[in-house]
């Protein structure tokens, strides 16, 4: 039985699911949120829970594909500070999605996600000066790393969504573009492996999910190339919008029925 028939894919189905996963390279690389395109596309594919488990790896080889990119460019002190708050929204995660159905999950991190955007957007205009990534050391900074970690956690666990919930956060903290690239390269190649042996221990993961990944996960790479070329084609103040815009368009497809 080979991959398609095993999971009762048309031809248009696989190519969806390939497109998607090429847009997760490219969102890795040049404008990370854009993978709730991807998330969706997995979701309307594939069952909606099973989705989730399919598309971690893929998530996890654009990851590393980011780190090889922009490993210069990451703010540790930012990554440290989340770690923790990032653990508790896994955990939550986890003991929500033992209970929570599909529409749940979609309705809450689709409302999520556009909070979040509303938030960034508002607080951004409303600010005199750019904030600076080290003024997470003040104690409103590091409640407001607390708070957009646990979120961030909660998101990625239960449906992949993390991306633009950390998104939200490293623009409101005033990273620039390398910079936001870098840091969040290497917070999802570490929180997406972290979040492997919780999604095998749910059964989101297993040999028949690795096997369609196995037939996937090349469309990552030139989607990743493409990505690294168009990020020196986007300034700062586009790099923003695309960001912000991707979030939005991520989480209105997830309040969709």
């Amino acid at each position: 039985m080979n991959t398609m028939s095993l999971w009762h894919l048309t031809g248009w189905g696989f190519a969806a699911l390939a497109f998607a996963a090429l847009l997760v390279g490219f969102s890795k690389t040049a404008v990370s949120g854009a993978n709730t395109v991807s998330l969706a596309i997995f979701a309307a594919v594939l069952p909606a829970r099973a989705s989730t488990g399919v598309l971690l790896p893929i998530l996890i080889a654009g990851d590393l594909l980011a780190v090889l990119t922009y490993r210069r460019h990451a703010h540790w002190p930012t990554l440290w500070r989340l770690f923790p708050a990032v653990a508790a929204g896994v955990v939550a995660g986890t003991v929500f999605l033992m209970w929570a159905d599909d529409g749940i999950v979609r309705t809450s991190i689709g409302a999520i996600l556009l909070l979040m955007a509303g938030v960034t957007v508002w607080r951004r205009r409303r600010a005199d000066t750019e904030d600076d990534p080290d003024r997470v050391t003040t104690r409103a900074g590091r409640a407001k790393a607390r708070s957009y970690g646990v979120l961030g956690g909660f998101t990625t666990m239960v449906a992949n969504a993390g991306g633009p919930v950390m998104s939200m956060y490293l623009l409101s903290a005033g990273f620039r573009k390398l910079g936001f690239l870098g840091t969040s390269a290497f917070f999802f190649l570490i929180v997406n492996t972290s979040k492997l042996p919780f999604s095998a221990g749910l059964g989101l993961i297993d040999a028949d999910s690795l096997l369609l990944d196995a037939a996937l996960v090349l469309f990552v790479v030139p989607g990743a190339l493409l990505g690294r070329w168009a990020v020196n084609r986007i300034n700062q103040r586009l790099f923003e919008q695309l960001v912000i815009a991707a979030t939005v368009v991520g989480g209105v497809q997830l309040l969709i029925p």
